[in-house]
């Protein structure tokens, strides 16, 4: 159960620093790593609740994120069903974990975090579904710098369910669940054009391909990957030169998995990897084996590996060794204050390690959103 205390403690984080020069040093919270931790999201802007779950109007989401510098809390829990796709303004905190009950979940169509900057997500439930525009991500960003997500479910994309694309740089994505990507691609994401992004910590799960498609600068970083299709991490295989930097992440087959739990690279791939673990196995049991240079690819479909790190040291980032990374995703990865069924679903998909698990061709397939009770906030609590 959320406790009492937590919307608090996060109106502490929030407080506006001294000047312009300190909060550019200041992580965006306690626990935020990677390339988008100094986001400054709203710090020291409006304090807006969001008081209604309907799709639009007066205390909606929708208004909520329409203009900047706002540090969002929610006076309310359940399903936001979107009617149409919302953009999100720059210089916005979207403070999830405020919201009483178990949360909120943005239901039926895609959230466009494009073109923005100093943006900071937490405990959100963002989920497209199949009767979102084709072509669509639940949650895109393109042309987008300094973001940090942090503990959101990210599912049901109709396109990838993320695209993080066209020249964005500086974002985190921690502690999240991306996937069980929907018709057409059922994709998890592709990562285009794109410098200095940190995935860590996360859990991939349910996707045909794309967890994700590395193409840019990419810190890939304790992730669990679980029931690919045609492939589990993906290279970039073009013209250009991408550099990723792949540590201590778990590869997990499931019953749509083959055997490539990483591929499709080429020399223009710059790879350094360590400490990575694939279970390809079915049987199960959590009994991987180390991952080796040979299984990214040979001949015309390796790519080109250091010796070092290509993208970045690993100074801000936590680092585990695979097995605890994977202790630690199962327990925390998502809007986990409490999971709602569609995540408790896919955690329990990933504990059969190789048993339970599919990849589908719409969200009804696997029971649909579920039941998110409307819960309002007492008045004084927050």
């Amino acid at each position: 159960m959320k406790s009492k205390f937590f919307p608090l403690l996060t109106l502490l984080f929030l407080i506006p620093f001294a000047n312009a020069a300190e909060q550019k040093e200041s992580p965006a919270f306690s626990g935020a790593e990677g390339f988008g931790q100094f986001a400054s999201g709203g710090r020291g802007g409006e304090m807006f609740h969001v008081t209604t779950l309907d799709d639009s109007g007066a205390g909606s989401f929708r208004d909520a994120v329409s203009k900047p510098n706002r540090i969002v809390v929610f006076d309310v829990g359940g399903i936001i069903r979107l009617k149409s796709n919302v953009a999100v303004s720059s210089r916005i905190t979207l403070a999830g974990q405020t919201a009483p009950g178990d949360g909120i979940m943005l239901y039926g169509r895609s959230v466009s975090f494009s073109g923005q900057s100093n943006v900071v997500v937490r405990y959100l439930r963002f989920r497209e579904g199949i009767e979102g525009d084709k072509g669509k991500c639940s949650v895109n960003l393109s042309h987008g710098s300094d973001m940090i997500f942090d503990h959101c479910s990210i599912q049901w994309g109709r396109w990838d369910c993320l695209g993080v694309t066209q020249g964005s740089h500086d974002i985190t994505f921690q502690n999240c669940i991306i996937g069980e990507g929907v018709d057409p691609q059922r994709f998890g994401s592709l990562s285009d054009s794109v410098t200095n992004v940190t995935y860590t910590h996360n859990l991939w799960i349910n996707n045909q391909s794309r967890n994700p498609k590395a193409k840019g600068r990419i810190q890939y970083i304790n992730n669990v990957v679980c029931n690919w299709g045609v492939c589990g991490l993906v290279g970039g295989h073009s013209g250009a030169d991408h550099f990723l930097d792949a540590v201590g992440n778990y590869f997990i087959a499931g019953p749509n998995s083959n055997s490539h739990f990483v591929g499709q690279f080429t020399a223009t791939d710059h790879v350094f990897q360590k400490d990575n673990f694939a279970d390809v196995n079915k049987d199960g049991q959590l009994n991987g084996r180390a991952v080796i240079a040979e299984d990214f690819g040979s001949g015309e479909n390796a790519p080109t590996f250091s010796t070092e790190l290509t993208v970045a040291p690993l100074t801000n980032v936590m680092v585990e060794s695979a097995p605890a990374a994977f202790s630690n995703v199962i327990a925390h990865a998502g809007c986990s204050l409490p999971r709602d069924s569609v995540d408790a679903r896919l955690i329990d998909e990933v504990k059969s390690f190789g048993a339970r698990g599919k990849i589908s061709h719409t969200e009804a397939e696997v029971g649909g959103p579920g039941e998110l009770k409307e819960v309002h906030a007492v008045a004084g609590k927050l």
